[in-house]
């Protein structure tokens, strides 16, 4: 997302980026169509595929914040404290804040709808806050208030950027969410991990400031050793979902578990050593993966099920390959609808709520 890694330094050229945000975002919009629609039948063949395919998508955030690391050091130097604040709140929280808004609205329209239709009383106060906190707190739009607080604290203690024990702290605060994925001692969402992703940021500032060690590194690196990574913390990520499951944890697929982490960080170095995709320039990345991030919930919740309806598809009713058929025909319809709204707005003085 170009608002939340912001642009690469003219002085480099770090286009790759472009291309590792993008995949990592068509990962995030895949990992919510996955999740979308009516529970399945616990035990059957989908549950297990469900759970499969969600753990392919997530490395998705951490990505983000790994890239927003990368590209911020130079930003830090650049401008003071409030000036990259007022930056960040131009370009990136008001559109976040205009699109979050929408997404409400749009609830807010669709419950009066179905109370008229049914006739029944869910058009109330307490059905609306309530999804006013789920907004915030557990779907897409948590990313920017966990971010913009994580950036907050990078300012505060920016003098300790490149402090190897900063980072161990900041680790450590990472790791505390791992441990609570069990325990549960705080609200166990990774959604609401305020202190859980600033490591990554301060990670991500590590790797530019050590990139021609760290460039060399990855390209030296053989393929070979970087996809067998990524098999192995795959298969362990899918063993600890099942860990969790196996004691009543709610948030079993949450993003901050210790193989996660490390699957994360494994298809990132891919990413790195791939560089770039060059059909992936045809979806203008920089242009268009924040906009991606903010309007695809939309699409997803109000509009696909609804050009879909017609198929008559109900996920518990059909079998396992008609289930993933049908998953990436969702992907695939809301992705697309929300590109060419992206486009449609960039040819606009709009553009600028879609960060442009």
């Amino acid at each position: 997302m170009q608002n939340l890694v912001n642009e690469a330094p003219k002085k480099h050229n770090y286009d790759f980026i472009d291309h590792i945000r993008c995949i990592a975002m068509m990962a995030i919009v895949a990992e919510h169509v996955i999740g979308a629609g009516v529970a399945l039948t616990p035990g059957t063949a989908k549950v297990t595929a469900y759970s499969l395919l969600t753990q392919l998508t997530k490395f998705g955030t951490i990505t983000f914040f790994l890239l927003a690391g990368f590209l911020i050091g130079d930003k830090f130097t650049d401008y003071t404290p409030w000036q990259y604040l007022k930056r960040r709140f131009s370009n990136t929280f008001s559109p976040w804040l205009f699109w979050s808004v929408l997404f409400i609205v749009c609830f807010a329209i669709n419950l009066k709808v179905k109370a008229n239709m049914y006739h029944d009383d869910r058009f109330n106060w307490p059905n609306i806050w309530q999804e006013i906190q789920q907004v915030y707190l557990y779907t897409n739009y948590w990313f920017i208030i966990n971010f913009m607080v994580s950036i907050t604290l990078l300012l505060i203690f920016k003098k300790h950027l490149y402090s190897k024990w900063f980072g161990i702290a900041l680790l450590a605060c990472t790791l505390f969410y791992c441990v609570n994925a069990y325990y549960a001692w705080i609200n166990p969402a990774h959604t609401t991990a305020i202190l859980g992703y600033v490591f990554f940021l301060w990670l991500g500032a590590q790797l530019r400031k050590y990139w021609p060690q760290v460039e060399a590194a990855v390209n030296g690196l053989p393929y070979f050793v970087a996809v067998l990574a990524i098999i192995v913390t795959y298969l362990a990520a899918n063993f600890e979902v099942y860990a969790l499951t196996s004691i009543h944890s709610g948030h079993a697929t949450n993003t901050l578990r210790f193989s996660n982490i490390l699957y994360s960080l494994a298809v990132f170095t891919l990413l790195l050593k791939v560089r770039t995709i060059k059909g992936l320039n045809y979806l203008q990345p920089r242009q268009s993966t924040y906009g991606v991030y903010l309007i695809h919930p939309i699409i997803l919740v109000f509009l696909t099920p609804e050009i879909l309806r017609p198929l008559h598809i109900e996920a518990n009713e059909i079998g396992l390959g008609a289930y993933i058929a049908y998953k990436l025909l969702f992907f695939l319809v809301t992705y697309g609808i929300t590109l060419i709204v992206i486009r449609l707005i960039n040819l606009t003085k709009g553009k600028t709520l879609i960060g442009n």
